[in-house]
């Protein structure tokens, strides 16, 4: 009898090769043959389940937005406010060697994947969802008490979500670049403004960060 392939199974492992190929050795590295050597099959075998290289990269890319949406929902499961802002941003910024392998992969194929319709609408997809949910968890600060009632959320939010997306491309490009702690301060420096705290600190007179 014919050995009876799972398709979708075999996919998965040929996107996870690409992954671990990546995370080894950089986005560069991450060739047909080397994908192949790292499955232990010849090179032929990888387009009985691909079209091409772009196409493993583009599910491979579907895959990372899966694994960080995952990761959000389980982050903040229970969680509101900037409690649940910060856990968002924490699994977007790499600030860690897995989000900065995922950087690796996004970022560091963009120019190749431009081209892609459907990958493209699905990282859209994925931004508007983050961005939706970072703007409900400021509303949610602001009912809180933690931010001021006029923070303009919808343009706080895109500004948090553009910073988090810059500094996966300083991942890619400059390593030095991507201190845990300058992550989080910047995203700190944005939101200190619309904190209560400094409102009443502003509005008694006192500049920021005086005692």
């Amino acid at each position: 009898m014919p050995k009876i392939v799972d398709h979708d199974q075999r996919r998965t492992e040929i996107v996870e090769a690409f992954l671990a190929v990546v995370g080894r050795d950089g986005p560069a590295a991450a060739s047909s043959r080397a994908i192949a050597a790292e499955l232990g099959v010849g090179a032929g075998a990888l387009w009985h389940y691909f079209d091409s290289l772009d196409a493993v990269v583009a599910a491979a890319c579907r895959r990372v937005l899966e694994r960080t949406d995952a990761r959000i929902t389980s982050a903040t499961e229970g969680r509101r406010g900037l409690a649940a802002l910060d856990a968002t941003l924490r699994e977007i910024l790499p600030l860690a060697k897995q989000t900065v392998d995922e950087a690796q992969v996004v970022v560091g194929f963009w120019g190749r994947l431009a081209t892609d319709r459907q990958l493209a609408a699905g990282q859209s997809d994925a931004l508007d969802m983050w961005g939706a949910r970072l703007r409900r968890h400021l509303a949610e600060a602001v009912d809180d008490g933690d931010l001021v009632a006029g923070v303009p959320a919808d343009c706080l939010a895109e500004v948090l979500l553009s910073i988090a997306v810059g500094q996966q491309v300083h991942a890619v490009l400059d390593g030095a670049r991507t201190d845990p702690q300058h992550q989080l301060g910047l995203v700190r420096h944005c939101l200190t403004p619309w904190t209560r705290t400094y409102a009443t600190k502003m509005q008694n007179g006192c500049p920021a960060g005086s005692a």
